[in-house]
């Protein structure tokens, strides 16, 4: 192969790093050491999607497939040191946020957003696969006021659609109705509302203020669902660091997930990490054919 198609293959050009536009992704969220959810799983996505992808640390979390054992959250210091070492230095196209665990940390991290000109993908992490709470009510009303409000798009699922709205979401129905306050009532600049906890096909629901966009695929029956949330928002912010639209940045999301349960590695004793190879796989393969 010619050392000028290696370039053109491996090494943004001249041009995009001239504009800063290189596409950056940056997650803020807690740990998993086993690498399914978290940012382990967030950088893993980024890269995937051929994003340069920067992380910042909220809390250190001892988990694996079984469960969270234990949870250290970071001083407040060196999350605003983290914050300051990225944003004066390296400006991210997109920034995604998971586990923050506290309504101080929320702040911090919100101050941040509101200064920067960027997408905004909020992941509302409220409770690990395993069932583990991971924030505190304080920290729930934080989230809906101070980061809301800020979201390009937010991605809960349907306990946490419950526990955004304070209403039951159950149904097709509660969706659409979940979906409108969210935007409409809390501020939010759309949402996905993932029905991955109902029965039937994967089904879930985009809405950004204006049209409903239903996002269908067969349902995988399968326990190795570890760090979906994790991986599905980062795809979200990798397309739209790249530049795509918010609609096409979600349906590429969907596909990614799709592939990553489909083709999971079922490994750890409980619920396991999906494969975030996939999608580049299956591409890849379709390409050679």
């Amino acid at each position: 192969m010619m050392e000028s198609s290696i370039k053109e293959i491996f090494y943004p050009s001249e041009e995009e790093i001239k504009m800063n536009r290189f596409p950056v992704a940056l997650t803020i969220a807690g740990t998993d050491p086993t690498g399914g959810a978290g940012i382990q799983a967030d950088l893993k996505t980024f890269q995937e999607l051929e994003v340069y992808g920067m992380s910042i640390l909220t809390s250190v979390v001892a988990q694996n497939t079984q469960g969270v054992s234990d949870i250290h959250h970071l001083p407040l210091s060196m999350l605003a040191a983290q914050l300051e070492s990225v944003f004066s230095d390296i400006q991210p196209h997109a920034i995604k946020t998971g586990m923050i665990a506290t309504a101080e940390m929320m702040e911090i991290v919100a101050s941040r957003i509101k200064s920067k000109q960027t997408q905004y993908i909020m992941d509302p992490v409220m409770v690990a696969t395993s069932g583990h709470h991971l924030i505190d009510e304080q920290a729930v009303a934080s989230l809906k006021e101070s980061l809301l409000p800020l979201a390009t798009v937010v991605t809960p699922n349907l306990p946490e659609a419950e526990a955004l709205t304070g209403s039951p979401v159950k149904t097709v129905d509660d969706m659409r109705e979940a979906a409108k306050v969210i935007v409409h009532d809390l501020g939010a600049g759309s949402v996905v509302v993932k029905g991955g906890h109902m029965e039937g096909d994967a089904f879930d629901l985009f809405y950004d203020g204006f049209s409903f966009h239903e996002l269908i695929t067969p349902r995988i029956n399968t326990r190795h669902t570890h760090g979906t949330g994790c991986t599905f928002s980062a795809a979200i912010a990798a397309e739209l660091a790249k530049g795509y639209t918010l609609l096409d940045a979600v349906k590429t999301a969907k596909q990614f997930i799709q592939l990553a349960i489909e083709h999971t590695w079922g490994l750890g004793k409980g619920n396991g990490p999906t494969n975030h190879m996939a999608h580049r796989r299956v591409k890849g393969a379709a390409k050679n054919d």
